[in-house]
């Protein structure tokens, strides 16, 4: 007897449904791309319990006949591929033609659409027909999913939290509404909507839902274009920075990818002005031939691969370098202050003469408060929306303000400074005409010293001067072995070791501008490179060498200054091309406007 057999059809879709079908944000996600392939400008998504009892999705696409309906939940069937050559030129989000049975092989699904002629209702439970009828919906499709897993417990039991399953999907509509600022989507968890966007493709205006008003307002507008590929977006002053690398959002022809090499590009140019461990948030929108891209690599769609990906990486880095570099200012610290909470305007349906506000005196004066004209153009979303909204009005987003002075910003900033003192003979402290102005003396000569020595290091080094007695290091087994292949990357700088015994290095010479560098030190920190990087980047191995070259000639925490040294301590940050980095990413400045020591004072 034969032990090979063909799958069923509905095993098959149960098989495929695991690829395509891990959790409810995976229905969100393709049943949201339908949507969008239909020419939908509002998106509704509700959730009920996570996503795991029950999700909606409704949109006002171009919806699909009677005979469509049918079709739609047979596997490999989809409207958006005619003939092979259009698997290597797609311009739509889906095309596998899997999502629609995968998800109704593993839920109850009800579909109600109509394409402008006629509705259709059709029912699904876990891969079976139950019902197929005409009927009468608005213009678009609604879909229904609920029961998620019921009869698969082995995929049920690996679904987390509920708490935990909406927060995946949260965030999977908010990348959604950034990669398609012109649809409004609508998101809402057991009736209560969390977020809304204007679909009037304002992006910043997004960011401030997701983020708030500082990082809207630090957010640096850039675009560029190569012969092959046009970037655009939003790069978030590297003084906001998070923790995770979860807040580059990366789209490529409006469909939301994940690639590392892209995500490395985007490091690579924050590295100047960020310490390692710290993250950017970019918004990068990558447009490009469909032809230069294969998005048929896996079910989920989340990984490209790229035609002359090396040429979009260097536009990236250099596009994301001069925005961060022409847009700099220095990290504003900003005091927590008490919220302000206000009485909402009680609207009549019929006139209401306008009475004066009697004003009572107050045991303690407060602070006059501004209306933020960002607050208010936004406030629209942080109110409750009603369920039944009988007429959508326009609603207008006003700019975001610049700052009234932005003496953060250029060389200028640094010629209005009077020192004032030294701070635990590590911060030297300033004063200027908008308030107080703090300065790590390290890192200020940190980033002088490194641009000096920038400019020394673009050649290779010749020049080396014999030690009587040779530096002796103590290193692992590992390095000794590479020591030939480190000889040849630190070759360029004029350095080279030798191996003594089984685990010591000798450095017998130094370069000629190595004098002021705390030397044994500096051979550790480079060792500790090598030791960590097993493929060494030239161009990154020079910024290593170079930075710690310059943190080992630099004035020390702990060192007290004169008057004079101090002053020199400034007047060196003004000769540098990028003065408010370290060249580990930290920042060397901050200030304290004047008006809020006032505020902490309570002086109004």
């Amino acid at each position: 007897m034969s032990k090979i057999q063909i799958l069923s059809e509905h095993l098959t879709n149960m098989i495929a449904a695991g690829e395509v079908v891990e959790r409810p944000a995976g229905i969100v996600k393709e049943c949201v791309e339908n949507s969008i392939d239909a020419g939908a400008k509002v998106i509704d998504i509700e959730a009920f319990q996570g996503g795991i009892e029950k999700l909606i999705i409704t949109d006002d696409g171009s919806g699909m006949d009677y005979e469509d309906t049918q079709m739609a939940f047979m596997r490999h069937a989809t409207s958006k591929l005619q003939q092979e050559e259009d698997l290597f030129n797609i311009h739509t989000m889906g095309f596998r033609g899997e999502a629609l049975p995968s998800i109704a092989s593993v839920a109850k699904v009800e579909l109600q659409t109509n394409d402008g002629n006629q509705g259709t209702l059709i029912r699904y439970h876990y891969g079976e027909l139950v019902t197929r009828e005409k009927c009468s919906c608005p213009l678009g499709t609604r879909i229904e999913i609920s029961s998620l897993f019921l009869k698969t417990p082995a995929r049920f039991k690996h679904l987390k939290s509920i708490s935990y399953e909406f927060s995946i999907i949260a965030d999977l509509v908010n990348k959604m509404a950034l990669s398609h600022p012109e649809i409004r989507f609508t998101l809402s968890h057991d009736g209560r909507i969390v977020f809304q966007t204007s679909g009037n493709g304002n992006l910043q205006e997004i960011l401030y839902q997701m983020y708030g008003k500082e990082v809207a307002s630090n957010a640096i507008p850039f675009e560029q274009k190569s012969d092959d590929f046009q970037i655009s977006g939003y790069a978030v002053q590297p003084k906001i920075n998070r923790a995770t690398k979860y807040f580059m959002f990366i789209t490529m022809n409006t469909r939301l990818i994940r690639s590392i090499p892209i995500q490395k590009a985007i490091l690579d140019a924050y590295s100047h002005y960020m310490p390692s461990n710290r993250f950017p948030i970019v918004i990068l929108d990558i447009k490009t031939d469909a032809q230069l891209v294969d998005v048929n690599v896996h079910p989920n769609k989340w990984e490209i691969r790229l035609s002359k990906q090396s040429e979009l990486l260097e536009l990236i880095k250099k596009t994301l370098m001069e925005a961060i570099s022409s847009s700099l200012r220095t990290v504003k610290v900003q005091p927590k202050s008490t919220p302000v909470f206000e009485q909402q305007q009680i609207s009549f349906p019929y006139p209401v003469r306008k009475e004066e506000k009697q004003v009572t005196e107050q045991p303690k004066i407060q602070p006059e408060i501004k209306e933020d004209p960002i607050t208010k153009a936004f406030d629209t979303y942080q109110k409750p929306i009603e369920n039944k909204v009988q007429e959508q009005e326009e609603i207008y987003v006003a700019p975001i303000e610049k700052e009234e002075k932005e003496t953060t910003v250029g060389y200028d900033f640094f010629c209005h400074l009077r020192v004032i003192g030294q701070l635990k003979e590590s911060y030297i402290l300033c004063e200027n005409e908008e308030g107080l102005v703090i300065i790590d003396q390290h890192a200020a000569q940190e980033r002088y010293h490194y641009e000096q020595l920038v400019e020394k290091l673009s050649q290779p080094t010749t020049q080396t001067q014999p030690l009587m007695v040779p530096i002796q290091l103590h290193v692992s087994s590992n390095l000794v072995a590479q020591v030939e292949k480190i000889n040849e990357q630190v070759s360029f700088f004029g350095l080279s070791f030798d191996v003594f015994g089984t685990d010591q290095l000798l450095v017998r010479e130094i370069p000629l501008w190595f004098q002021d560098v705390h030397q044994e030190d500096f051979f550790y920190d480079l060792l500790d490179y090598f030791a960590q990087n097993q493929e060494v980047d030239m161009e990154m191995l020079r910024k290593h060498v170079i930075a710690t070259m310059a943190c080992h000639s630099s004035i020390r925490f702990h060192r007290a200054l004169n008057q004079s040294e101090m002053e020199q301590v400034i007047l060196d940050l003004k000769k540098c091309k990028q003065p408010y980095h370290c060249p580990h990413g930290r920042p060397t400045v901050i200030t304290m406007s004047d008006k809020d020591l006032r505020k902490e004072f309570e002086r109004g």
